[in-house]
């Protein structure tokens, strides 16, 4: 059998002082945090066996992939299959003011959480992720590939992959910031997933926890 891996990154952190649920909107960027993890993360695949690059479209995905493509001089292949999931709340406040939520005009798009009602089916964001990655994966056949995506998108594809029911509680996804979800193919087979978190010690809050782990914080 011939093993091929396809890495799904989640792009670093974003600028976003207003937490605006930015989703599809063009101008966000990475912060400066989210540039050191998108180097942290190119420095943990450079070692790899890497043959073929893909990002979403968004700035922030292209931003991510920028100093694993510079470091391998591998040109970077744009995927409309891999962008960030639709979202009807895009432009909104609703993680700092969910308040929001109780305006009647959006009361018709909450009622299935288990679809979700209020943005694109799970279903189809699995459908286009697996083509996506199964794409990936016959491009760079016998050797891997690297799909920078968004959070939802590439904890879907996770979940479809291992067989598992599509809806979830969003804050129970192992999919931190720059993280790597690796999708092991056997041939064309998908054989197991192995999660890494390369920038772990940057994300937000790290410092602290480690602090509390080894009582130096409270």
């Amino acid at each position: 059998m011939t093993e091929t891996v396809v890495h799904l990154v989640r792009h670093g952190e974003v600028d976003n002082p207003g937490g605006v649920l930015y989703g599809r909107m063009p101008g966000f960027h990475l912060s400066e945090l989210g540039r050191q993890m998108a180097k942290r993360t190119a420095a943990y695949l450079a070692e790899r066996d890497i043959t073929h690059l893909v990002s979403s479209p968004l700035e922030r995905a292209q931003e991510t992939i920028e100093p694993l493509a510079e470091t391998l001089k591998l040109p970077v292949e744009l995927d409309d299959q891999v962008i960030e999931a639709a979202n009807d709340f895009e432009g909104l406040t609703v993680g700092k003011n969910p308040k929001q939520l109780l305006n009647p005009r959006f009361w018709g798009k909450l009622t299935n959480p288990l679809k979700p009602s209020w943005g694109e089916p799970y279903a189809e964001i699995a459908e286009r992720m697996e083509a996506a990655t199964r794409d990936a994966r016959a491009a760079a056949e016998g050797h891997e590939a690297v799909i920078v995506s968004h959070q939802l998108p590439v904890w879907i594809a996770r979940t479809h992959f291992e067989g598992n029911r599509l809806w979830h509680d969003p804050r129970r996804r192992q999919c931190t910031l720059a993280s790597v979800t690796s999708i092991v193919f056997d041939d064309d087979r998908f054989s197991r997933v192995v999660y890494a978190e390369p920038a772990g010690d940057l994300l937000p809050g790290a410092t602290e926890a480690a602090g509390s782990a080894t009582g130096r914080s409270k």
